[in-house]
């Protein structure tokens, strides 16, 4: 199956060169943006609950967005590292069933890719700390998206042309079923998910405005996600929450509000099944860095 690229844009947040040490050590880090890195000297690790991978000179790391993951560092590390935002059009992400940290080899042309990406963008690295906790917030977001406002259109351009190259060296490490071409009325479908999540949204209301039959839609939105209509809005309503949680200080009234959810009590319940833990631990979780 194929996926086409006019649907994901990248906005670029960070790029930076750094030196780190036993200090980069955090634990469940999950952010609502890409993570990646090159490493041209030392050693770290990063885990996930399902995986151990050690950052080793020479090769290049991908986290999809909201990965949870521990960083650490023994003693020494120098690494080159992009952080970035998907907008996906389909409101499906590239990795969305693949959500793990990736590693393949780094090539002499993906080292000159990202060197020259930190060259036409300066001033983009995080100048706070290296704490997720310190530089994870909307307000910091909101200037860097205004940096990407600022580029000049041959920037622009250059630097989507760089992020699809460095993305696409780890296309061949996500299984196929995460490459989706949507059928039209589903794209719609998704796309009005998307727009309207704070709203009430029904199978009956997406089959109305697909013209469908509930049955027949649920199925064909099954064959194009791999998900149930009623658990892709759940899951597109916690990545939300996920991220309100990690960039401000909203109450978890107010998180249920802008995603969609009636009651608090039923917003944690679908919280706690795909999360496997409650709003509550996750924000304790998001402090303990």
């Amino acid at each position: 199956m194929k996926i086409h690229t006019a649907h994901q844009l990248f906005s670029l947040l960070h790029v930076d060169y750094v030196k780190l040490g036993v200090k980069w050590n955090y634990k469940t880090v999950i952010s609502p943006y890409y993570r990646l890195y090159y490493i041209d000297e030392g050693k770290g690790k990063i885990s996930t609950p399902h995986q151990s991978v050690v950052l080793e000179e020479g090769y290049l790391y991908l986290i999809p967005s909201f990965t949870v993951c521990d960083l650490s560092c023994d003693a020494y590390l120098s690494q080159y590292f992009v952080q970035f935002f998907e907008e996906s059009i389909h409101g499906i992400s590239l990795f969305a069933n693949h959500r793990c940290v990736m590693q393949v080899p780094a090539q002499a042309h993906d080292i000159a890719n990202i060197k020259r990406l930190l060259a036409i963008n300066p001033g983009r690295g995080i100048n706070r700390s290296d704490n997720p906790k310190v530089y994870e917030k909307a307000i910091y977001y909101k200037e860097y998206q205004q940096h990407n406002q600022q580029q000049s259109l041959a920037c622009h351009f250059e630097t989507q042309g760089i992020l699809y190259q460095l993305i696409a060296k780890f296309l061949g490490e996500a299984p196929e079923k995460s490459s989706i071409a949507l059928p039209s009325k589903m794209m719609e479908a998704v796309c009005y998910i998307q727009m309207n999540m704070s709203q009430k949204l029904s199978v009956s209301l997406l089959a109305s405005r697909a013209n469908l039959h509930v049955d027949y839609f649920s199925r064909l939105f099954l064959q194009a996600t791999g998900k149930r209509p009623v658990a892709y809005i759940h899951e597109k309503r916690i990545e939300r929450a996920q991220y309100l949680i990690t960039t401000t200080d909203m109450s978890y009234d107010e998180v249920a509000t802008q995603t969609g959810f009636e009651a608090v009590p039923y917003f944690f319940r679908i919280f706690k099944a795909i999360t496997g833990i409650t709003p509550s631990q996750y924000r304790a979780r998001r402090m303990k860095v």
